[in-house]
């Protein structure tokens, strides 16, 4: 992997680059007026890191750009705030002071509505094992700038870790929280997603292992909840109860404690 800047980069694009290549053990290498394909041909790696005024983002040859974005928290945020219920929030039974844990973060849309909802009396730990989701995860948290009251404060309190999920929980008291989240690529990829395809292929893929969910009934004082294609035979084979969305693709299974 290299790390670069955009075109004319200012020098805290420049400096930021250097201790990002530096930090990651990339390659820092000039812009100057190259396109990303010519640095590929020249220097031969497909991996980029790309650092802008704007943001980071992660840029490979076969896939589309990776950046850190609130996507959808920023719509249900602005939604709660107008009284409106949330689906995944009703039916883990989220409440103020909540401690959570979110096993499979990737980018941390459903995270940043766990955080907006549990307040500051509580805690959402994201897990992430994929480095340049983690990296991304961990940065734009920190970094990204929203007029969504409440948004900023949700993303600092996100505590990120580069940790396997298994070994996280294995590593809880028992009902030490009360949530425990599962996000994992579907088994059944929902295609349409632009955000899904830009993850595919760099997010830990494994599937749930019934380990994980013994794991996590344990730690877990209220519910387990997983996320998955509402056709996916991961429900009944990790013992959830499906609740389905018939306006949507997605379906969450629930594991009340």
């Amino acid at each position: 992997m290299f790390v670069t800047t955009s075109y004319d980069p200012g020098s805290i694009q420049l400096e930021e680059a250097r201790q990002l290549a530096e930090r990651l053990g990339g390659r820092l290498l000039q812009r100057r007026r190259m396109t990303l394909a010519q640095l590929r041909e020249r220097f031969g790696d497909e991996d980029i890191l790309l650092v802008s005024k704007e943001r980071i983002e992660y840029h490979h040859a076969l896939r589309q750009p990776l950046f850190f974005h609130p996507s959808t928290a920023a719509v249900r945020i602005k939604r709660l705030l107008n009284g409106e219920p949330d689906t995944l929030l009703s039916l883990a039974d989220v409440r103020p002071g909540d401690r959570i844990v979110d096993c499979t973060a990737g980018l941390g849309s459903d995270a940043i509505v766990f955080s907006f909802a549990v307040g500051e009396s509580g805690g959402v730990t994201a897990l992430e094992t994929a480095r340049i989701p983690c990296f991304l995860l961990q940065q734009g948290l920190q970094a990204y700038d929203s007029d969504v009251p409440g948004l900023n404060a949700a993303m600092r309190r996100i505590e990120v870790r580069s940790e396997d999920h298994l070994d996280y929980l294995r590593s809880l008291p028992d009902h030490s929280v009360d949530v425990v989240y599962f996000d994992p690529m579907f088994r059944k990829p929902i295609t349409e997603s632009a955000s899904i395809k830009a993850i595919r292929g760099i997010a830990d893929d494994r599937p749930l292992t019934a380990e994980a969910i013994v794991e996590a009934r344990r730690a877990a004082r209220r519910a387990v909840v997983l996320k998955e294609h509402r056709d996916s035979q991961e429900f009944e084979r990790l013992g959830f109860e499906v609740v389905r969305r018939s306006s949507t693709k997605i379906a969450y299974g629930v594991i009340r404690c």
